[in-house]
């Protein structure tokens, strides 16, 4: 079978390309004539595979983990197309394996979907795991916040060497309890750094409403984020603590940062001995946003932040990213099935610092609905338009000499991104 499925499925990957399908296609074909395919390729890995998964972070976290490895010498295989199916892994295979099925890679790390997850560990345990955090996000796909930590659980019991887990996420931290024989690593933040990180209980709980039992005492943590400015951020591992650049925007990135160097640390052997931490550091600190996660574009000789928002906990962080005033600002939501249906969510987001400067554009499926919340905090707005090709063409007009940024679900990014992708002044900058 494999002398047929690894040809097959390349072909019509090669076909799909040239008509524009989507990247996940060749990998179902694959999957139906060859289930074993993915196993067979990946299990000859040395280093094994790793899985990042989490609400919130995954894919610009897993760009750092993979830019991270490759600093140490590493040979590495991921998703990148960030197709996080297990349809979109095979899909990815398919395209670095040579005709006999053969993968030259040191290690895999893949960025997966909860859900999809489940499936793919199934087949393949991994050796590593990375779980970044349980957010309230999309309940019409996964249901309560309880099952979505079942999930990653059921990711971390199927690993068989180490699961790395966010100390400061209550259900994440709690995974190291139900788990037998797997080693087990944290990241954190400093005491400091708390508030700007809720998770999603202290987020919701009512004002002065007793605070969620927490973890009886907070395990030690192999890297934690001490500290964060403007372009730069603390990181203490080994006893140190050591500053280094940082091109990535937005201070939920630079938290992820630190998950991204445990798990490269793990991946290494962990310890000074087993990595040149000054290679990794220089490594982290030349890592550029993933596609459409707090990417910084320039228009018209001006930046324009893009900000992917999908739940409270990503556009509160998105939001304390930037200064009050100064900016020019665009929401757009959308509410297709890839963005989630049910956009209750951003009643649970506070709109304060936008008071200042207020919103030039609201637009998105769910414009009205936006506008509608932003009224409730007393935010001004200056035009609402569902269609987002006219209001990004008035937004970048009417704020031309001003600094931009736009909150934006998934869809809403990419139909931002290919109206962007038509306008000759725009210049790709980080």
């Amino acid at each position: 079978m494999l002398y047929i499925s690894v040809p097959l499925g390349k072909l019509v990957r090669r076909v799909s390309r040239l008509r524009g399908g989507g990247s996940a296609l060749p990998g179902l074909v694959v999957e139906k004539i060859d289930p074993g395919f993915m196993q067979r390729t990946l299990a000859t890995l040395p280093h094994g595979v790793a899985v990042v998964s989490g609400t919130n972070g995954k894919t610009t976290t897993t760009k750092m983990v993979v830019e991270l490895l490759e600093s140490q010498g590493l040979k590495v295989f991921t998703n990148r197309t960030g197709s996080n199916f297990t349809r979109g892994v095979a899909a990815a295979l398919l395209g670095e394996v040579d005709w006999r099925g053969r993968l030259t890679a040191d290690v895999a790390v893949l960025e997966l979907d909860e859900a999809h997850a489940v499936h793919f560990v199934n087949r393949v345990p991994p050796r590593y795991s990375l779980l970044l955090n349980v957010l309230r996000d999309q309940l019409d796909r996964f249901g309560e916040i309880d099952k979505t930590a079942q999930l990653l659980q059921h990711i971390a019991a199927k690993t068989t060497g180490t699961v790395v887990l966010n100390r400061e996420d209550p259900r994440v931290a709690r995974i190291a309890d139900t788990l037998t024989g797997q080693d087990v690593q944290y990241f954190g933040l400093d005491d400091s750094l708390l508030s700007t990180f809720p998770n999603d209980d202290d987020m919701r709980a009512a004002p002065g409403s007793p605070a969620p039992a927490a973890l009886p005492q907070k395990p030690p943590a192999d890297v934690v984020l001490r500290k964060v400015g403007p372009d730069t951020a603390d990181f203490e591992y080994d006893g140190v603590t050591v500053t280094t650049g940082m091109k990535l925007r937005g201070v939920y990135n630079i938290f992820n940062a630190a998950a991204a160097l445990t798990l490269a640390r793990s991946i290494c052997g962990g310890g000074a001995a087993t990595a040149d931490h000054g290679t990794l550091l220089t490594a982290l600190s030349q890592v550029a946003p993933a596609f459409g996660r707090g990417e910084s574009l320039t228009v018209d000789g001006q930046p324009l932040d893009l900000v992917l928002v999908k739940n409270p906990s990503g556009f509160r962080l998105g939001l304390k990213s930037f200064p009050a005033g100064g900016y020019a600002t665009m929401i757009a939501i959308n509410d297709n099935y890839a963005d989630g249906r049910d956009m209750s969510w951003l009643w649970d987001v506070e709109f304060d610092s936008l008071r200042e400067g207020g919103v030039d554009q609201l637009t998105g499926s769910r414009a009205y609905d936006m506008a509608l919340r932003l009224q409730y905090d007393d935010v001004r707005i200056g035009a609402v338009q569902p269609d987002i090709t006219p209001a990004l063409a008035a937004f970048i007009r009417d704020a031309k000499g001003k600094p931009k940024r736009i909150f934006c679900t998934y869809t809403a990014m990419l139909a931002i991104r290919r109206e962007l992708s038509k306008i000759t002044t725009v210049e790709v900058v980080s």
